[in-house]
């Protein structure tokens, strides 16, 4: 009997009395070819499977040989060596915390080339059942989603369960921007306080809480009035110096040292931009150099000069946490409305808004990257509404003299 060319699919009946049908799929690591084994007393049984694997070969979904991964050795792999090299800092904390805290604990066990979209909604599940928000939930969905696509790439599972799965459903939340009258309550309450310039600017220019807390007063150019943004303040994320003995997080081990710089690259491209500061901003942050320098002197040899617009007492950086803190207690101070600091970007999108500004201008003012974000943050404020809804009366009901 004449013999099928070289890597063609072959079926055979053996000497131990089953069907045998082989299947080339590809390389091994090693540069041999790889002949996949499918056996059965049924010889239709053996071409059906055959036939299956030679499906999967073309369109490229045969599992890799070799002892499977389980999930929590190909999320840690994919964290360390795939996704920390080339995403942000902050990406790379959110990825991380998604892992460690909700997938490893439910799913790590499982074996990669076994894992269900069940298992999947099973963790979102016991989140949202544990008081996680949905939002949470879609990140860490998120997450898996993008880990489980490269072994999908990489031809480590047939397939990505996580494109699959439903992930909780998100109420997108309503966020209203300050009144007027409530900026002025707070930058009235933020100019009596120190590092009132800091929040001045929040609302006016909509830097996000990183952009501002990475401002040095190089970035600052009095005499054309603008500043540069290029660099964003990053969450300190720490590691224990201590090797884990010391029972507790790595944030409060006491030989705890941090595993990542003090500033990063801006959000995207975008964000590394110009922009100009109204006359009042300026005199503003003049005032605000000025005190500087006095706490400078009084700190001396305390003083660690790092060229921060936003600095400690002592001069170092300011940490995420303790600014947003200060925020929370200058509305406190001011007697408005809780929000979040990042509200403090929407109102100034919403300024911009008012004002007629171009979109491509404001796009560039707030380092947006793209036009969907435009309809993000706009928000059309109740006075807004009010003019619409006037001239709409105006129209339609205006007297014909009549």
């Amino acid at each position: 009997m004449a013999r099928n060319p070289n890597r063609e699919s072959t079926v055979y009946l053996g000497k131990d009395g089953y069907w045998h049908g082989r299947v080339t799929v590809g390389r091994k690591d090693d540069g041999h070819l790889d002949r996949r084994h499918v056996m059965s007393k049924s010889k239709a049984t053996v071409v059906k499977k055959v036939r299956a694997t030679e499906k999967l070969r073309d369109e490229a979904l045969v599992p890799r040989t070799g002892r499977a991964w389980t999930v929590e050795k190909w999320l840690r792999y994919w964290l360390e060596e795939i996704a920390r090299p080339s995403v942000r800092d902050s990406s790379y904390q959110a990825y991380r915390t998604a892992v460690e805290k909700h997938l490893l604990p439910v799913i790590g066990g499982q074996r990669l080339d076994r894992l269900e979209p069940e298992h999947l909604e099973a963790v979102y599940r016991r989140m949202l059942e544990s008081g996680a928000k949905p939002a949470t939930a879609h990140q860490v969905h998120r997450t898996v989603r993008t880990a489980l696509g490269e072994a999908h790439r990489r031809g480590r599972i047939a397939r990505n369960p996580a494109q699959l799965a439903r992930p909780p459903r998100i109420q997108p939340e309503l966020v209203e921007p300050f009144t007027v009258e409530e900026v002025k309550k707070v930058l009235a309450a933020a100019l009596d306080s120190r590092n009132g310039a800091r929040w001045a600017m929040a609302l006016a220019l909509g830097l996000r809480q990183g952009e501002a807390l990475a401002l040095r007063w190089d970035d600052i150019d009095f005499a054309t009035k603008s500043l540069r943004v290029r660099a964003t303040r990053l969450r300190p994320s720490y590691e224990h110096g201590c090797a884990g003995t010391c029972g507790k997080a790595p944030g409060f081990c006491p030989k705890r040292h941090q595993r990542n710089g003090i500033t990063g690259a801006t959000k995207s491209a975008a964000g590394n931009r110009v922009v100009g500061l109204p006359d009042e901003l300026v005199v503003l942050l003049e005032e605000h150099g000025t005190q500087q320098s006095t706490e400078r002197i009084r700190a001396g040899s305390l003083w660690t000069e790092g060229g921060w617009v936003f600095a400690s007492r002592v001069g170092g950086p300011i940490v995420p946490n303790s600014d947003y803190h200060e925020w929370k207690a200058l509305l406190e101070r001011a007697g408005v409305r809780h929000a979040r600091l990042h509200d403090a970007r929407h109102t100034a999108a919403t300024v911009l808004l008012v004002l007629g500004v171009p979109e491509r201008t404001v796009m560039s003012i707030m380092g947006w990257s793209s036009t969907s974000m435009a309809a993000r943050y706009q928000h059309v404020t109740d006075p807004i509404r009010r003019e619409v809804a006037n001239r709409v009366g105006g129209l339609l009901f205006e007297s014909d003299g009549s």
